[in-house]
């Protein structure tokens, strides 16, 4: 089939401009050289941008580049935080600097509305969904409680939520992270607004919840003429979602302009290097590239080091027991990369703890250099994550690295801290910060404690557990080059158990295909990506965004061709 980018996008720009001709050159968003600062830290500076009724706008960006700062400040939220706001800002007619404390909660929810990146923060745990929804709904609207009831299963069904009677009576725990997120733009629309203000909304989602999500929010603003501001570390996201883009760095507008062009030629040097930095899954990963794992052992040769043997992980008992993993076989050889990729719920982090020894296996076994092992021990380590829980907030980051060399009986504490030293300098950390606290690092430093933390107890094989998840592109291509690096001077093999198909690409050798317990597709990294032979494989790849608006365009159409109906 042959789409081209004009006949995929035309019933959208026309259902955009039908919502919008009574108001045709009215901005439902204008900020003029808004500043917003934190005693001497200045978060925005002098940031001016238009967003017209029924357009989307992505906001791109690293972290500290100011991006949900702007976000939070179109709504007010920086009002009695010590925050020193600057400029202008008018959102859907309010004077959001002026406005009085009942303009503002007007302003919130009914004409514009926000959609978070954590929707388990974002969510009462105590109360049901719907629930939640039927009381902002009653907020802005003074409806009954029967109305407001009926309106949040009405919204539910809206955004995709299969059997919203029932599951509008479902506590925010027993929602997958897709479905607690359709559930917070769910609650967003309950007042039809004017104006969507997405911050991170698929950020830590796999590959295809986030594509079901970026597909709603795309029906959405169709089906509504509704504005949508996409506040996004993820270029690719960007492409998938919004007409223009604003790239900043440090507060500042670097580049703005249409998407396809921004993307397409970008002008600005930061531009380009943030483009650079964006994993492709398109793109063989050349042997010894400095941005991926680099020994090159794809073809398979080298001693196995590492070995999941029939593995099987139960979970429950009785009639509720599952199978998290199950009959899963594959090995690991010196100085390679095994990638592991599949959606959440696949069973991959579950193979990763197994493989590490914090989970013994229900059935099968792990073998190390040949022999059985069981528990955890020095040669296989694991970097988790999430850095901020897997470290002692209370302890400093030189401390956590030290247990591994307490734990294998060094007692010289001078010693101990040299080790720690070199430690912290191989991952890209001064020495001089053995004493601090990590609230004191951002997440990409963090995640090199995690590193260091691991290469302290000398292992031959490091588990990393979705390590680059929740970082922005151009931190995440640091991280998996600093691995990268590792591995080539220490010979270490790895195992990168990962959601995101290109960054799984970019680092790997070879790759298992996970789903629903079991391995579906394993082979060269080559063979997997470029000649899937499993549907699922296929269904994952077609996933991806697409740094092309035009594919991006022509994928969307193809998934709601293939959408059940």
């Amino acid at each position: 089939m042959s789409l081209d980018k004009a006949s995929v996008e035309a019933p959208v720009k026309d259902a955009v401009k039908d919502a919008v001709t009574d108001a045709e050159g009215e901005a439902l968003v204008e900020v003029e050289d808004l500043t917003v600062a934190f005693g001497s830290l200045r978060a925005v500076d002098g940031l001016s941008f238009r967003l017209e009724k029924g357009a989307a706008l992505g906001l791109v960006g690293e972290s500290g580049s100011g991006k949900s700062t702007v976000a939070s400040a179109l709504l007010g939220l920086h009002r009695g935080t010590g925050a020193e706001v600057g400029g202008t800002i008018r959102v859907a007619g309010t004077d959001v600097q002026r406005a009085s404390e009942t303009e503002l909660r007007r302003l919130r929810g009914a004409r514009a509305a926000m959609v978070f990146q954590d929707p388990l923060s974002s969510l009462d745990p105590y109360y049901a969904v719907g629930d939640q929804i039927a009381e902002v709904y009653r907020v802005h609207t003074k409806a009954s409680r029967r109305a407001a009831r009926a309106r949040a299963v009405d919204v539910l069904d809206r955004v995709g939520i299969p059997d919203a009677v029932r599951r509008s009576r479902s506590r925010p725990h027993e929602f997958s992270g897709g479905m607690r997120q359709r559930a917070l733009i769910a609650m967003a629309l309950a007042c039809e607004p004017d104006l969507l203000i997405a911050d991170e909304p698929t950020t830590a989602l796999d590959v295809t919840v986030q594509a079901q999500i970026l597909d709603l929010l795309h029906t959405l603003r169709a089906e509504t003429g509704m504005g949508l501001l996409l506040v996004t570390h993820d270029v690719g996201v960007a492409a998938e979602s919004v007409e223009d883009v604003l790239v900043m760095r440090h507060g500042r507008a670097v580049e703005h302009g249409p998407v396809a062009a921004v993307l397409g030629a970008p002008a600005q040097e930061y531009t380009r290097q943030l483009l650079a930095a964006v994993p492709r899954v398109d793109a063989r990963r050349e042997s010894g590239d400095a941005s991926g794992s680099g020994s090159g052992s794809g073809s398979g040769s080298g001693e196995i080091v590492l070995e999941a043997v029939g593995l099987r992980r139960e979970f429950g008992r009785g009639k509720r027991a599952f199978a998290a993993v199950d009959d899963v076989s594959l090995a690991v050889r010196r100085g390679e990369t095994l990638g592991i990729v599949g959606e959440s719920g696949s069973g991959k982090t579950t193979l990763g703890r197994m493989l590490v020894g914090l989970l013994e296996p229900t059935a099968g076994e792990v073998r190390y250099e040949g022999r059985v092992r069981s528990g955890a021990g020095p040669a296989v380590q694991m970097v988790f994550q999430d850095p901020v829980s897997s470290l002692n907030p209370r302890r400093s980051v030189g401390e956590s690295i030290a247990d591994p060399l307490r734990a294998r009986g060094e007692r010289d504490e001078a010693r101990v801290r040299e080790r720690v030293g070199e430690l912290l300098e191989r991952v890209g950390l001064d020495p001089a910060h053995f004493d601090r606290y990590p609230h004191e690092f951002s997440g990409g430093q963090r995640q090199r404690v995690g590193i260091g933390r691991a290469l302290a107890a000398e292992p031959r094989v490091i588990v990393c557990d979705e390590p680059v998840s929740a970082l922005d592109v151009t931190t995440q291509a640091q991280v998996v080059a600093l691995l990268g690096e590792l591995q080539r001077e220490l010979g270490l093999a790895l195992v990168f158990v990962a959601h995101d198909l290109a960054v799984v690409r970019q680092v790997s050798d070879r790759v298992a295909v996970m789903r629903r317990g079991r391995v579906v597709e394993s082979g060269s990294a080559d063979e997997v990506y470029e000649n899937p032979r499993d549907p699922y494989t296929r269904q994952l790849l077609a996933a991806v965004p697409a740094l092309d608006p035009a594919v991006a365009a022509r994928r969307r159409a193809v998934r709601r061709e293939l959408a059940p109906a």
